[in-house]
């Protein structure tokens, strides 16, 4: 039997799930996380063009809802001098934004942490960026309302907010493909 347990840790590696406590001397692969949306990471051209639409400066607090490896945090600490969170459902995503937060040298100015978007605390947050889904885009919108102060700018790339009307789009051709990013500010 032990010699099954290299193929067993191998392929749950392979499939991303963490290993748990030994099952009769083998170990078993995690429950795999239900996401919402599947990653897809950022183009850097959009993310800088995100940071700018919600004009975020050195004084801001940028979270990101579904941060995935965390380039959106990144870049607002490296680029634009604010602090990041980034909150992400899978722990894989966010033990790679921190390593990627350390490689760009701000792991001091940001933090990720394993969450439901639904659940996080977004009070601190000055801008909020998205790049998730129509439906959680629309499930967001009283945590945004409610949570942030006024002023507090959301930026959302590929999909709005319901029927929220945006204070400005702006269309950017990356790769051949049409992008929007939408800016709400909040009153």
């Amino acid at each position: 039997m032990t010699h099954l347990l290299g193929p067993v840790v191998t392929a749950a590696a392979l499939a991303g799930c963490a290993a748990v406590a030994p099952l009769g001397g083998l170990a078993a692969p995690a429950a795999p996380i239900k996401l919402d949306v599947i990653f897809v990471a950022t183009d850097l051209t959009i993310v800088t063009a995100m940071l700018t639409l919600a004009g975020v400066t050195r004084d801001d607090v940028v979270y990101d809802l579904g941060c995935g490896d965390g380039r959106i945090v990144i870049a607002a600490a490296k680029e634009f001098g604010a602090r990041g969170v980034g909150v992400d459902l899978d722990p894989q995503r966010i033990r790679e934004a921190q390593a990627n937060a350390v490689r760009a040298g701000v792991a001091d100015r940001v933090t990720f942490r394993v969450e439901d978007v639904i659940d996080t605390d977004i009070q601190s947050a000055t801008v909020v960026t998205l790049f998730l889904s129509p439906e959680l885009n629309a499930r967001l919108r009283p945590k945004l309302t409610s949570q942030l102060r006024p002023g507090s700018r959301i930026v959302s790339h590929r999909y709005g907010i319901g029927d929220w009307m945006p204070e400005r789009t702006v269309t950017l051709t990356v790769r051949e493909t049409r992008n929007h990013i939408f800016l709400w500010r909040m009153p």
